[in-house]
């Protein structure tokens, strides 16, 4: 698969995942897909189970992608996933296996107030 077709997936499936479509979010994803959550320590086996505990999700989603850099068979996602109008700043990286993912694992990063030390160096970002 050619990387611009790889992309075009990954666009389809940011805007799926944004639109709570949860059936077209996860066509990006082989059968026997991995989903890793390293701060908490969980990892789901099988695009069917991602799928579900994604859809069990109570929070309202919105997904904002700030950009998208791979090529071949690594690709990353850096992505504002704003829960209940609460912002969580993302990471994705997605390994693909034949075009499709294999294997991915996410990052969640909370806002913080700069720390005053670099404060006169800051410049706020909206």
């Amino acid at each position: 698969m050619e990387d611009r077709e790889i992309r075009a997936a990954l666009d389809r499936h940011w805007a799926a995942s944004d639109a709570n479509d949860f059936e077209a979010e996860h066509q990006i994803y082989r059968e026997d897909a991995v989903l890793e959550y390293p701060q908490s320590g969980e990892r789901i086996r099988g695009r069917r189970n991602i799928q579900s505990s994604r859809a069990a999700q109570p929070n309202r989603k919105r997904f904002t992608v700030r950009r998208i850099i791979g090529a071949r068979d690594l690709w990353v996602t850096e992505y504002v996933l704003t829960y209940d109008g609460r912002p969580s700043y993302t990471v994705s990286i997605m390994e693909l296996l034949d075009g499709k993912v294999a294997r991915e694992t996410q990052y969640f990063g909370d806002p913080f107030e700069p720390g005053p030390s670099r404060a006169q160096w800051v410049e706020r970002m909206p």
